[in-house]
């Protein structure tokens, strides 16, 4: 078979180790690799090349990938993409593709499967929110360098008597707001699951002061949803309007409402730092490594059996596979239960 293999949306660490594992276990059954670039871009641009052995040398330990990215939307409404796409598919002789993403790749590949083309979907997202798998390569990464950071930040906050923001990636889910902030220490997190006040948080932080304490640190979702005085409802806060080709809109810039808003509620002066892009760039960690080569071997397997319409998942210490539809059908986002726990560490 001829399988062509492609990455789309954000990139994130441990997309080469997933590009590896599947092109090594495919030519190892016979099969040929092509590598589509940029995305489903690189699907209606025909833009494709051969992976073999030597395309795939020394990627293992590096960010990024290969292939590149984009936020391409096939079913973008009013445009007709997944028809070029399909006709390009035949045209360039595949007769499968591994598409590695998230929410918004992998939909467009549930999408594809049901107009007819053999698809298997890899996991990718920092935010780890994708339904059927336990967790996406990537986000331990994320969480580390979140960790990493808030530790660095702890030090200069105690030595100017300062709150510290910090700001994380996290759309719609607040996993690696979460994981961080339990793993660095954090006296609040907040994430977008759970709407808070700005007198809540403030009432947590002067709580800290009366106990001694000269500092402190908040971490936050970028979608978390905070509301101030100036404020009747919570809400997002946006870069801007314009909106990619899924609908989605920039979020960032929660942290400094947030910090100013502290600073006025509780005469603190409070500081804030947004990790932005650091958080999916760079090495990525040896469990994302692993992870990612798994995930990889067990796309091809997929591909070899004749599996389509599934994506692969990781359930307890075994690579699995789930439907497409179940992967996509809802957001995993944090629960109640695992949010109670890491609110007894608060303050």
């Amino acid at each position: 078979m001829k399988i062509g293999v492609l990455t789309g949306g954000g990139d994130c660490p441990g997309l080469n180790a997933v590009i590896r594992g599947a092109v090594r276990k495919a030519l190892l059954l016979g099969h040929e690799v092509v590598g589509i670039k940029n995305g489903w871009r690189g699907l209606l641009d025909k833009n494709h090349y051969t992976l073999d052995h030597e395309a795939i040398s020394g990627i293992l330990h590096r960010g990024g990938t290969i292939l590149g990215s984009s936020r391409t939307n096939l079913y973008e409404e009013g445009k007709n993409y997944y028809q070029q796409a399909i006709e390009n598919y035949k045209a360039m002789g595949l007769d499968a593709l591994i598409a590695i993403g998230g929410e918004d790749t992998l939909g467009v590949a549930a999408k594809l499967y049901k107009d007819g083309i053999n698809v298997i979907g890899v996991p990718k997202t920092i935010d780890n929110d994708l339904s059927g798998t336990d967790y996406t390569f990537g986000f331990d990464t994320a969480i580390n360098i979140a960790t990493e950071a808030i530790d660095r930040l702890h030090t200069t906050a105690e030595s100017h008597n300062r709150v510290l923001v910090v700001e994380v990636m996290g759309r719609h889910a607040g996993w690696i707001a979460l994981h961080s902030g339990l793993a660095g220490g954090a006296d609040i997190t907040l994430i977008p699951e759970k709407p808070t006040t700005i007198k809540e948080i403030a009432a947590v932080l002067k709580q800290r002061h009366d106990r001694g304490k000269t500092f402190s640190i908040v971490v936050a979702s970028e979608g978390a949803k905070v509301t101030t005085e100036s404020d009747e409802d919570s809400s997002l806060v946006l870069q801007n309007l314009k909106k990619d080709s899924f609908g989605h809109v920039a979020l960032g810039g929660v942290g400094n409402i947030v910090a100013d808003a502290i600073e006025k509620e509780t005469g603190f002066e409070t500081r804030a730092v947004v990790l932005g892009h650091i958080q999916r760039g760079g090495t990525p960690t040896a469990y994302d490594r692993v992870l990612g080569s798994r995930f990889g071997i067990k796309a091809a397997e997929l591909v070899e059996a004749g599996d389509f319409g599934k994506m692969t998942a990781l359930r307890g210490t075994k690579i699995v596979s789930v439907s497409l539809d179940e992967a996509v059908g809802t957001l995993k986002t944090v629960d109640d239960e695992t949010y109670n726990e890491a609110q007894t560490l608060f303050g």
